[in-house]
């Protein structure tokens, strides 16, 4: 299992710091907190940390001075060092355009939305090659394999068990082909003794009910069958 991707998070509002953190937990990402720039000095001199989101609490000089030191990248014991992701206030573009050229990945304005700047650091995780996630997008959610989380376009989450990660993870080897219940207790036993017919049933509608989705096809007198979703044109 490849290490778990390292977020520091320093002199973030604490309202926001608490929900990011549980976040990105949740996703599969450890996550430091340095309250002061001081303390940032000592995580990030350290190494080993992917992405630094820096508060918009942080003075300008401080903000300029992490980022000349450790920020575009910089080299930290022969390893690539961390991206920065600076929180700042709406009116701050001067402060925005010189975080861009000193080394910044992206600067995003306060109040931010918690779960769009994570989506940020998974962007820029994947740039890294430290991507946690394994995305699937269905009609109306988005589903992390990895960490088992439904993610709705209503914003609300969901969480899915071991035994439906396998079930749908079954479905997605197997597009467009035909699965019956036998291949379907084979593939994806149940997590618990009853495996028998009319328990795939149940399984197969509590599934389609937490993801949302009419991309699990009832084929009746013979299974199941999981047809991906159209990408629409914009």
């Amino acid at each position: 299992m490849a290490a778990r991707s390292v977020i520091a998070l320093v002199s973030v509002a604490d309202v926001v710091a608490g929900d990011l953190a549980d976040h990105l937990d949740r996703r599969g990402h450890d996550v430091r907190e340095a309250r002061q720039p001081w303390e940032a000095e000592s995580l990030l001199s350290a190494g080993g940390i992917d992405v630094v989101i820096v508060g918009d609490s942080v003075s300008q000089a401080d903000g300029r001075d992490l980022l000349r030191r450790y920020g575009g990248g910089k080299s930290v014991d022969g390893k690539a060092g961390p991206d920065f992701i600076l929180i700042c206030r709406p009116a701050d573009l001067v402060d925005k355009v010189l975080a861009l050229e000193l080394g910044a990945a992206d600067v995003v304005e306060s109040p931010l939305n918690v779960r769009e700047l994570a989506a940020r650091i998974g962007g820029l995780l994947t740039r890294r090659g430290r991507s946690a996630q394994e995305l699937i997008v269905l009609e109306n959610a988005t589903v992390d394999l990895r960490s088992a989380i439904v993610m709705h376009r209503s914003g609300a989450e969901e969480q899915l068990s071991p035994g439906q990660v396998a079930l749908l993870r079954l479905f997605l080897a197997s597009p467009r082909k035909v699965l019956t219940r036998d291949d379907i207790i084979a593939a994806a036993p149940a997590e618990n003794a009853d495996a028998f017919d009319r328990s795939i049933d149940s399984r197969i509608v509590r599934l389609r009910r937490k993801l949302d989705t009419e991309t699990i096809i009832t084929i009746r007198g013979a299974g199941y069958r999981f047809d991906p979703p159209t990408q629409r044109a914009d």
